[in-house]
């Protein structure tokens, strides 16, 4: 009786375990998967919107990053050779040595350099002029930048609005026959924008913030080239005294 009750044990669990095992690949057949490109899609039109501020604000980045390293790039011993060639009175020399570098330091010097002649404060005031050009013109850019990082993320919660209200209206008209198939685009739309939204915002906030801070820092270097220039200047009449 004892050996019964255990073999028929043993045979109900051969058969759960069996029962068990040919549903795994029903379960594995239902699975489903999607690319980014086709959530991409159940997003909805908003997504075109941003993808559009998200190759602007590629492209402005790409652009500024090339600009900034170009502008930061100048021999260290370009001050010395200015001096060099301004106490030996070639002011032309140092003219064609501004030229040869694409930074605004050496536009400042060269500003500077055109206008010798002339007293102090007419030069200074020209270098500074030239300095206030020098930093809108790497500026330029910058507030579409700054835009797109705080209007993505705003757009993205346009969609999760939206999503939202499709998703009440397909409730409300499915009456009682409710299924979750009739949500499914709205809330695809309502999650989808919203994290790209976030991701454009995010990249495009990080890449103004970088800019940013390049920008300080060859504002500070124009700075102290203007400094060292106006120096440069009033040294031979220090030496004549």
């Amino acid at each position: 009786m004892l050996f019964q009750l255990l073999q028929a044990g043993i045979d109900s669990t051969a058969t759960a375990a069996a029962a068990a095992a040919a549903t795994v690949p029903q379960v594995a057949q239902t699975e489903q998967t999607y690319s980014l490109i086709e959530m991409a899609v159940k997003g909805g039109w908003l997504m075109l919107v941003l993808l559009a501020l998200s190759i602007i604000a590629i492209y402005i980045f790409g652009k500024k990053w090339w600009m900034l390293n170009r502008a930061s790039q100048i021999d260290k011993n370009f001050m010395n050779d200015i001096r060099d060639y301004i106490h030996s009175g070639k002011v032309k020399s140092a003219i064609t040595l501004c030229g040869k570098y694409d930074s605004p330091s050496a536009r400042l010097v060269e500003k500077g350099l055109e206008r010798i002649g002339r007293p102090l404060s007419d030069i200074q005031t020209a270098v500074e002029n030239m300095g206030n050009v020098e930093v809108a013109r790497l500026e330029k850019g910058l507030p579409t930048l700054a835009t797109i990082a705080g209007g993505a993320p705003m757009i993205g919660f346009l969609g999760t609005v939206l999503g939202m209200v499709q998703a009440f209206f397909n409730m409300a008209n499915a009456g009682n026959n409710i299924d979750i198939t009739l949500l499914s685009s709205g809330i695809y739309t309502a999650m989808i924008t919203t994290v790209g939204g976030l991701i454009v915002g995010i990249l495009a906030y990080f890449g103004y913030n970088y800019l940013t801070s390049q920008i300080s820092n060859i504002a500070f270097k124009m700075e102290s080239t203007t400094i060292d220039f106006m120096d440069l200047l009033n040294e031979p009449a220090e030496a004549e005294k």
